[in-house]
């Protein structure tokens, strides 16, 4: 990204704070009924060794601008000297920015990240010079439903799909060059919509640079390069010193902030890990604002990632009701025998 218009970029950070997500939904705690979690069972997340975060963490890596998204997971199961990663989101060749990579077992948790929105900084280029206000006028245009089809050398089937644009925010025009921001559902071509956007304005348009700045709750001022995650491995392997490892490693569990959270009781964790719906007596906390169908997170009383369910009811009624099915299991995400198998003998 050429100087003149990054350092605008960097000036312009503090006013980006009125444009939301999906993600930035605030949502309230409520309590359905008094629960304690036993010591025995389970670990809160500060309490994760630095081998279970290896086998139950992920980074969010600041891809560089060169390799495949593929190449990095590559790079960083050499660098820890693990078997098994994930990434949540392919980025282009030349495109930088957060690339959430997840480890061994979190890789269960990454089908999270396509509802998670995303957001974008980019540079558009004009084949010729317009108006500033006919630019501006064309570009909030494009928020809202949109139709695109994936570009020839896309690996998905090309077939037309609807996508959501959040926001689409002009930051500087300098000549030809648009500097922009764009917060969009994940599986939106950004250089689709450069094209579609020079259409509109009657000239060619195509993306000259692009760096994906947010997914979900996870941002690019957060995020860690490849050289951190290889010092940081090194100084845990050869001095003994887990503090930049923990700061570059995080639980999975936070890669479900972005949705709503109902925390179950102890003895109702195995249940599921053994593939079984989430029953109303077992629910011991609830979000607000949680409607039929969505997808929700099942946590522990310690905070830890049980399982991703399909809600069956809205926040309401699973607190006014004492029985029933109030969701149908998804993906389980904790492995069996974490917790005792209480249901079982009940």
């Amino acid at each position: 990204m050429n100087y003149f218009l990054y350092s605008t970029l960097i000036q312009d950070r503090n006013g980006w704070k009125k444009y939301m997500l999906p993600s930035d939904k605030k949502r309230k705690r409520l309590i359905k009924i008094s629960a304690k979690t036993s010591p025995h069972y389970g670990k809160y997340l500060e309490e994760m060794s630095v081998e279970e975060l290896l086998n139950n963490g992920f980074i969010n890596l600041d891809k560089p601008s060169g390799p495949t998204s593929h190449q990095v997971v590559a790079w960083v199961k050499e660098i820890l000297e693990i078997d098994k990663a994930g990434h949540g989101g392919t980025l282009d060749p030349g495109v930088t920015g957060v690339l959430p990579i997840a480890l061994g077992d979190a890789t269960r948790a990454l089908q999270v990240l396509l509802l998670a929105g995303k957001e974008y900084v980019g540079i558009m280029k004009l084949h010729k010079n317009i108006e500033k206000n006919k630019i501006k006028e064309i570009c909030k245009g494009v928020v809202g439903e949109i139709y695109q089809t994936p570009p020839l050398r896309s690996a998905v089937k090309r077939v037309r799909r609807k996508r959501q644009i959040y926001y689409f925010e002009i930051i500087q025009i300098k000549g030809s060059e648009v500097l922009f921001r764009v917060g969009c559902e994940a599986g939106t071509y950004i250089r689709t919509l450069c094209v579609d956007i020079g259409k509109r304005l009657g000239c060619r348009a195509h993306l000259a640079e692009l760096r994906r700045t947010r997914v979900g709750n996870l941002s690019d001022e957060d995020s860690v390069t490849l050289q951190d995650v290889k010092d940081a491995y090194t100084f845990w392997k050869e001095e003994n010193d887990e503090t930049e490892i923990r700061s570059k490693i995080l639980p999975t569990r936070k890669l479900l902030d972005h949705l709503p959270k109902i925390v179950i009781r102890d003895s109702a964790v195995d249940a599921l890990c053994h593939g079984a719906n989430l029953a109303i007596p077992g629910i011991v906390e609830i979000d607000t604002d949680i409607k039929k169908d969505d997808l929700a997170a099942v946590l522990t009383l310690k905070d830890e990632g049980v399982a991703l369910v399909n809600v069956l009811m809205s926040t309401e009624q699973i607190i006014q009701k004492d029985s029933g099915i109030c969701a149908t299991l998804e993906r389980v995400l904790m492995n069996k025998g974490t917790y005792p198998s209480i249901w079982k003998k009940t």
